[in-house]
């Protein structure tokens, strides 16, 4: 199906919503110069001021639309649970206020300030469940290098996010690229960078399977994980 840009979906929104829609704000690695059409996905923002059920039905068949054409659905939330989601979501909200694009109504993401020690305890949590998780996988994907690369590639850009949030409990500004923000941390967290720039070049087909050896890679990889949250459990 043809992509359909966040420019096209704000204009259904608007037309399906009217004055309920206070915002729609486009972030992540579109808003941040960090998209690349093959990998990467058009993230969006939407804020409403009622998000009932009769306002979700109706905003079911654009949604459907804008999935079908490739994206993921977009985040909704009204105004006053956006605000109250910053103690728990502070990863998501401190990348939406470094990269954003506001396509409609309201920057409703500048005023939002999450806490430190709530971004802290995210980071560690989610780090520790990737490192959980990359674990069960490994079981059944150790012995086929196509499908451990998929599992490496996979959770790639994930980990990338998590490691830019880790770097704010170290520096601010951090930089909006994922890969110049792993390099900083690389100062102050021991991470083969090497190994996280051939993973990024498997997933972007600029190196080859056959060419890496990817059980040594998931070794690296891991450890460098376990590193990060090792640093974060400290501070």
């Amino acid at each position: 199906m043809k992509k359909m840009s966040p420019e096209q979906f704000t204009e259904k929104l608007k037309t399906v919503c009217g004055d309920n829609l206070q915002a729609v704000v486009l972030y992540g690695s579109a808003a941040a110069g960090d998209y690349a059409a093959k990998g990467s996905d058009y993230n969006l923002l939407v804020v409403l001021n009622d998000l009932s059920p009769a306002v979700l039905r109706n905003l079911a068949k654009p949604v459907a639309v804008w999935e079908r054409a490739g994206n993921p659905p977009p985040l909704m939330f009204t105004r006053k649970r956006l605000a109250d989601a910053a103690d728990v979501f502070p990863v998501e909200l401190l990348d939406m206020r470094d990269a954003r694009r506001v396509l409609s109504g309201e920057d409703v993401i500048a005023a939002i300030e999450p806490g430190m020690a709530n971004l802290r305890l995210q980071v560690e949590r989610e780090l520790r469940s990737a490192v959980i998780q990359l674990c069960r996988s490994y079981l059944s994907v150790s012995g086929n290098p196509r499908r451990l690369t998929a599992l490496l590639t996979g959770s790639l850009s994930g980990v990338l996010t998590l490691f830019r949030a880790a770097l704010r409990l170290y520096e601010n500004p951090v930089p909006a690229e994922k890969f110049q923000a792993l390099e900083k941390l690389t100062g102050h967290v021991p991470v083969k960078l090497e190994s996280f720039r051939r993973i990024q070049a498997l997933k972007a087909g600029t190196l080859k399977i056959k060419n890496v050896d990817a059980g040594r890679l998931f070794e690296e990889y891991l450890a460098s994980i376990e590193a990060v949250v090792d640093a974060v459990d400290r501070i």
